[in-house]
């Protein structure tokens, strides 16, 4: 008597990263902008010929005014968005009461259009519906999946202390730094903080790591080299 095969189960490896879409655009965005800005804060005050003691004053106030802001900011904007998604998903639940019919049909024509034929594009929309067809609606016709719906509380605090952790490097090479070249000092090591922080965030995001640093390393040479050409006016006219 023949022995009977087992069936192997092949190992899946796939790795996929859009689960992390959400804390990690505003906890890199709230880094970026921390490294940015202080640092392009401090350059300008120091390029005005300002003593240390204000140079530190004015970053330490861009932190916490900065992370403060980039909270606000993050929490009013995606609540926004959550806003406009529990409308959505209102609106389709009321519709899936009064016209169950349209709405089965409507999903019936998103598998068709997505390749399925006519006949399996029904079953699968009456079996998805038949398990869940608020989900279904959400997920096919509207596209928010737990993944991808906005969570504001989750981007406020991740831009806050994103932000907060972005500006401190500046800001602590302004205090080890010689006052005397505290512009190259800072210029230099937020350079260098940018370009990690881009290729971290591409990695983390499966994105190439090269083109996520030189972005970064772009807008933020830009950033201070613009406001220590306004400082250094700035102190000019003043001085």
């Amino acid at each position: 008597m023949a022995k009977r095969r087992k069936s192997v189960v092949p190992v899946h490896n796939e790795m996929h990263r859009s689960h992390r879409v959400g804390w990690l655009r505003a906890a890199v965005l709230g880094a970026n902008d921390g490294i940015v800005s202080t640092s392009s804060l401090l350059i300008g005050v120091a390029a005005a010929d300002s003593d240390r003691s204000a140079v530190l004053l004015a970053g330490v106030a861009g932190l916490i005014a900065g992370a403060l802001s980039m909270a606000a900011g993050e929490y009013v904007s995606v609540h926004s968005q959550a806003d406009t998604e529990k409308a959505d998903l209102e609106l389709e639940k009321k519709h899936l009461e009064q016209e169950p019919e349209f709405e089965l049909f409507e999903l019936t024509q998103i598998y068709i259009e997505r390749g399925l034929d006519e006949e399996l594009a029904k079953e699968v929309a009456d079996q998805l519906m038949e398990h869940d067809a608020l989900a279904a609606h959400a997920r096919d016709e509207l596209g928010i999946t737990e993944t991808t719906s906005a969570q504001p509380l989750q981007a406020a605090f991740f831009s806050a202390v994103s932000f907060s952790l972005g500006a401190a490097l500046p800001l602590s090479t302004v205090w080890l730094a010689p006052h005397e070249s505290v512009i190259r000092f800072t210029a230099a090591s937020s350079l260098v903080f940018l370009v990690v922080l881009g290729a971290v965030a591409a990695h983390a995001g499966g994105a190439n790591m090269l083109r996520g640093s030189a972005r970064v390393l772009f807008w933020g040479s830009i950033a201070m080299a613009a406001t220590a050409v306004v400082g250094k006016l700035f102190g000019v006219a003043v001085g």
